[in-house]
């Protein structure tokens, strides 16, 4: 077996970045920005008022003051003049400053009798005027990768890019295999179960931005297997789910052996998942996960999402592990990383993790229940309550 950090580590060179593609700008939300954006004008790209009221000269900005309309200037509508001493220019927020003008006096603070305004005794000192180039420059830039948020699509919009080079969508396909399976909606015999960690890790693979494909579920013969694995021809990666064991029906590393697997590694200190393993065949990378539902969903979290995350250019390594308090005592750990589902609660400087009483790697509901994974390393040393450890998010936290 290999540790944790090997397997990820000859996980991370088989995930090759998958390459890129030009979208429009409305259709690169949740994309991973494959070249950098680089502004084409200032903004704002003018000096423009920051509120409604009236352009002035500074000088004139004084309480009781009497001055005269010269005009008027709504948003996308420059006035093409010059504002003169007692002179005001009646102004909408987002409308260029006249020149002349430096201050905007906000219209509360103004009283206006026909072409007449007087100023009130609570003038702000701000000018309340926007500079030219305030937000950015030309030549601003957003680096790539990233993954593009709704407010870097509006920054890309606002710096007047229509469309942004980004990294395809890398394309998944899952193999659940075994003869105890049946899918969900079917009917199973007494001794079959449904399916369910190719749904669930179908979910995995979509939030992280990559595309999902469901193959027929492969039985526990070569054949079967076989045309199964026929079946994932085009895509990026090809996770298949059980069948990874040394059982008399664990065939997938007997089976893609022979149609040219190139083994990385198999079996990894960790529980839930040691019977993991990855490799190439052929075009694609093959990830072997576990049959047990925990075991392939923590596996998911621990090697598929990054493998994801640096097909799609993103910073290849480990997910970041966050501190927490340890919410009760625990016995010393065995010689294999060990996740354990846990229940995060806010507390008052690190929030307190607690791991659920059974870790049973087959239980889906614990799994359902937690939205953490306490991270234990192999060996560690019996812990005791409020003592800081490690951990993982599995579900946005405390929102």
């Amino acid at each position: 077996m290999i540790s944790v950090e090997e397997a990820l580590a000859a996980c991370l060179v088989l995930a090759r970045p998958v390459g890129t593609e030009r979208l429009r700008l409305a259709e690169a939300g949740g994309r991973v920005l494959a070249e950098s954006v680089i502004a084409r004008r200032d903004q704002p790209p003018f000096a423009a008022s920051a509120m409604d009221g009236y352009a002035l000269r500074a000088a004139d900005r004084v309480a009781g003051a009497v001055l005269r309309v010269v005009g008027e200037a709504p948003a996308g509508r420059a006035w093409d003049g010059v504002v003169g001493a007692r002179e005001a220019l009646r102004i909408f927020t987002g409308a260029p400053v006249p020149r002349g003008a430096d201050c905007v006096v906000i219209q509360e603070d103004v009283t206006r009798d026909g072409d007449r305004i007087v100023l009130g005794d609570r003038l702000e000192a701000a000018s309340n005027i926007r500079p030219e180039g305030a937000d950015f420059r030309a030549g601003a830039r957003i680096e790539a990768p990233r993954r593009l948020s709704p407010a870097d699509l509006a920054l890309c919009a606002s710096m007047n890019v229509p469309e942004l080079v980004v990294s395809r969508r890398p394309e998944v396909a899952l193999i659940a295999t075994g003869d105890e399976l049946v899918s969900p909606g079917e009917v199973p015999r007494d001794d079959q179960i449904v399916a369910s960690n190719s749904y669930g890790l179908k979910a995995m693979v979509e939030a992280e931005g990559a595309r999902a494909r469901l193959l027929p579920i492969a039985r526990d013969d070569r054949e079967s297997l076989a045309q199964v694995l026929r079946l994932a021809a085009g895509a990026d990666l090809v996770v298949t789910i059980g069948g990874a064991s040394v059982g008399d029906h664990d065939l997938v590393g007997e089976v893609a052996a022979a149609m040219g697997l190139e083994r990385a590694f198999y079996k990894v200190a960790m529980r839930p998942g040691k019977p993991l393993m990855a490799g190439r065949l052929g075009g694609a990378v093959l990830l072997g996960l576990p049959g047990n539902p925990v075991s392939a969903m923590v596996c998911g979290h621990i090697f598929l999402v990054p493998m994801l995350r640096a097909m799609m250019g993103l910073p290849a390594g480990a997910r970041r592990r966050f501190p927490a308090r340890l919410g009760c005592d625990l016995p010393a750990n065995g010689p294999r990383e060990h996740y354990l589902r846990s229940d995060l609660m806010p507390g008052n400087d690190f929030p307190e993790i607690t791991p659920y009483p059974s870790q049973d790697s087959s239980l889906l509901t614990v799994l359902s229940d937690a939205n953490a994974l306490l991270v234990r390393a192999p060996e560690d040393p019996p812990r005791r309550a409020g003592e800081i450890v490690d951990y993982l998010p599995l579900v946005p936290l405390f929102a």
